[in-house]
């Protein structure tokens, strides 16, 4: 997911547009981005939506539940647990138990319904108390297949500015080291600054630098500047498939440490090639 664009569930009339855009995942939100007393028709909205045959969109599709204390948590599994939803994403988690829970839940109206792929959850880390947790929560449960960033719960509490590099930084190199230590990926949060999109691309650069996959979208106009950034650039591809391709015949010849454009490579960087190397080719950019 280099890029997942949030689509408020109560807006239908964005739906298609949204699926027809560049993004790699739809994020169909139920949680912060619907008002109280349109969230029961926010989930009819999606229900006949998954009714449709999406899978020519070629979209990852995530849905933001409401998180598993409040009264629509139930109510929203049994509106979307459904063969088109591939991730749910989880708010506010602070408790590996929550994702246990969840998970339980998903199993039972997943079984209820005769699905057999499982559904995957992506968990939000957005207060002190989850950040703290991280890693614990990353390891939760077989079905997280990541751990996301939400900036603005977990700093507008703080008095932290939205905008502050410094902590900015600090939270990204704890949850990816977190997610690290399950072998689960990291995705960066949403950049509220729509009409800035050079200060996005930085902000998004920030946490490519660090080893995220991608980065939540707000608005559409932000989708490409995602994609561009969380890409492995032409080099960096050229160089994964050289060191590849000289591991085969160093490893051959007993040769452990050895040299590829002018830099040291083992088992840590060949590992490294090799993940960009499958990048590239999921995003067609290799055969």
């Amino acid at each position: 997911m280099r890029s997942k664009l949030f689509v408020p569930a109560s807006r239908p009339e964005l739906f298609a547009k949204a699926l027809s855009s560049a993004a790699d995942a739809i994020s169909f939100d139920l949680e912060d981005a619907v008002e109280e007393s349109r969230k029961p028709a926010a989930r009819v909205a999606l229900q006949n939506l998954f009714k449709e045959d999406l899978s020519a969109n070629q979209k990852l599709i995530v849905v933001r539940i409401n998180a598993i204390e409040t009264p629509h948590f139930l109510a929203d599994l049994d509106a979307i647990v459904c063969a088109a939803t591939q991730v749910i994403n989880i708010p506010m988690v602070e408790d590996p138990a929550t994702i246990r829970a969840a998970a339980e839940a998903l199993e039972k109206f997943e079984s209820q319904r005769g699905l057999t792929r499982p559904i995957r959850i992506l968990v939000n880390i957005e207060s002190p108390k989850g950040l703290r947790r991280a890693a614990e929560l990353a390891g939760a449960h077989s079905r997280v297949v990541g751990l996301q960033i939400g900036f603005g719960d977990l700093f507008a509490p703080l008095g932290i500015a939205s905008c502050e590099p410094a902590a900015l930084q600090a939270v990204r190199v704890a949850v990816r080291f977190a997610a690290g230590e399950a072998g689960v990926h990291a995705y960066d949060g949403a950049f509220v600054d729509i009409a800035n999109p050079e200060a996005f691309k930085l902000d998004a650069q920030a946490a490519q630098r660090l080893g995220f996959m991608g980065k939540s979208c707000i608005h559409p106009s932000q989708i490409a500047l995602a994609n561009e950034v969380f890409r492995p650039s032409d080099a960096a591809i050229a160089h994964a498939v050289r060191v590849l391709e000289t591991t085969s015949q160093k490893l051959a010849a007993g040769v452990g440490a050895f040299v590829v454009d002018g830099r040291l490579i083992d088992g840590p960087f060949i590992t490294e090639a090799e993940h960009t190397v499958a990048l590239a080719k999921r995003l067609g950019l290799l055969a």
